[in-house]
């Protein structure tokens, strides 16, 4: 049987006055350098099967941005099917957090390819706070979903 990869995040959020705003990453390497729509993600990543995924969630915002999660309520958003196949597991989590206080965590690719050259770039080389709309634009396809069950999750 073949083994589904799957991974876990938290997309962040804080009231504005008008509407919520999220907190997204746009994805780093050389891959993702020059795109900018469909290039951003929700700080999230791959746990293994004796891992419960809440746990990786927080594991991963960590990992990711350098800086732990704040306190509070997990709201879940359910699973989306990413077009690789992956499975994510998200929540969404209310809270504060300045950008500038971000380190990416930072990952090894043989770059360029076929160069024998390792490399060292950062899972995310920026993260920036977005309105709905801006944020619908910029992330993977896949994810878009998840502004959408946050603002019914909110209206409840």
């Amino acid at each position: 049987m073949s083994e589904r990869r799957r991974s876990a995040g938290i997309l962040l959020y804080r009231r504005g006055p008008d509407a919520p705003e999220v907190l997204i990453g746009h994805m780093g390497g050389p891959f993702w350098a020059r795109r900018e729509e469909g290039a951003w993600t929700i700080p999230k990543g791959e746990y293994a099967e004796d891992e419960q995924p809440e746990a990786a969630a927080y594991r991963e915002f960590e990992e990711e941005l350098g800086v732990p999660a704040p306190e509070g309520g997990l709201i879940a958003l359910g699973d989306v099917r990413q077009s690789g196949g992956k499975v994510v597991t998200a929540w969404a989590l209310e809270g504060d957090l300045d950008p500038g206080r971000v380190t990416p965590g930072t990952f090894e690719l043989e770059w360029p390819r076929g160069s024998g050259r390792m490399q060292v770039f950062p899972e995310l080389d920026r993260v920036e706070w977005c309105a709905l709309d801006a944020a619908r634009a910029r992330l993977v396809t896949a994810q878009r979903v998840l502004l959408d069950r946050l603002v019914a999750a909110l209206a409840r």
